[in-house]
């Protein structure tokens, strides 16, 4: 039986939080939905709650909507952060219509050049979604299928004019080649509009087995990264690996032929994550101590920040002691929930 399976707690979690909207102060990202998922992931479904009630000054009140978006309009819509109840009324008519992997595949290429939406998290939002959907499919989780598609839509962001850069053949390799933002100062928009030059990597992959294999080698080496890389007052770094490991996970509820883009997406929103956010010198890597994954994931729920949790949700995903060093190195350097 999966962890999702728990009780219904995840189920009655979502149902909480879908009162309330997809931001709070203004813009930032209400990491609730990702966070008691990643918690029931890894068997810490009765501690959803007493989470959730921690985290409560966070939550506000839901959207109001403002006009219908429809088949013919949702072009218009797209990228329009004031239509976000509007997109998730969508995602929600549409999800009732017709089964959840279709609507999965019609959308996931048009979203897909927008996965710097939200400093990447509508795409983490979508892949926690996707794999409560694989574990269970009820109403709760369809709902939040809806909820992450809608804030991926309305926060789409896509990105060009970048400059190619030569690669190297590995991921960790070719993340340690992209060039730093100068100066590394300001907001995720900011930083993200000085992103100018990214390295190629993987670009001839258009098999669909070999780009989850390449997607796979990306997620561990970002979140192997974060063991040197992670720095206090950077959590975002941690998207370099959270974001492509949400792509990951949701490959295979996805057509074949869409594995190969998923790729290409995923590795220029970790270098350009990485670009902006991995600017100071690396530490010297730490081996972890003599800790199981399941102490590791009990630390996290202890810190309670929601990045340091969703990191090691990813870290265990990779499962070796590398990756486990990382979400250590997260709950040592990031500030506490509580």
């Amino acid at each position: 039986m999966s962890a999702h399976d728990t009780s219904g707690r995840l189920d009655e979690a979502f149902e909480r939080l879908h009162t309330s909207g997809p931001e709070f102060r203004g813009w930032l990202s209400n990491h609730a939905p990702m966070v008691v998922e990643a918690l029931a992931a890894h068997g810490q479904a009765g501690a959803v709650h007493r989470w959730l009630d921690l985290y409560s000054d966070r939550l506000e009140e839901f959207p109001a909507p403002t006009e219908r978006v429809t088949d013919a309009n949702w072009k218009q819509a797209l990228g329009d952060p004031r239509r976000a109840a509007d997109w998730i009324a969508y995602f929600s008519r549409a999800l009732d219509d017709r089964p959840w992997r279709d609507v999965l595949a019609e959308w996931w290429p048009r979203l897909l050049p927008g996965l710097y939406a939200a400093a990447t998290h509508g795409v983490i939002r979508a892949g926690h979604a996707v794999r409560a959907l694989e574990a269970e499919e009820n109403a709760p989780r369809r709902a939040e299928l809806a909820q992450a598609l809608g804030y991926w839509a309305a926060r789409h962001l896509p990105v060009s004019g970048l400059r190619t850069l030569p690669g190297a053949a590995s991921a960790a390799q070719s993340l340690d080649l992209v060039p730093g933002i100068d100066p590394p100062e300001g907001g995720y928009l900011t930083r993200l509009a000085a992103v100018r030059r990214l390295p190629l990597w993987a670009d001839e992959v258009s098999d669909a087995d070999t780009a989850k294999e390449r997607l796979t080698e990306l997620v561990r080496a970002a979140t192997h990264r974060y063991a040197t890389h992670g720095h206090g007052e950077e959590t975002m770094l941690v998207h370099a690996a959270t974001a492509p490991n949400a792509v990951l996970r949701t490959l295979d509820s996805l057509p074949r032929e869409l594995w190969a883009p998923s790729l290409h997406a995923a590795w220029t929103a970790s270098a350009a994550v990485t670009a902006m956010y991995a600017t100071a010198p690396p530490v010297d890597y730490a081996p972890p101590s003599r800790l199981t994954a399941q102490e590791v994931v009990e630390r996290a729920l202890a810190h309670g920040d929601e990045h340091v949790i969703k990191l090691t949700d990813t870290a265990l995903d990779v499962g070796d002691d590398r990756a486990l060093a990382a979400a250590q190195r997260a709950i040592e350097l990031s500030r506490p929930l509580v």
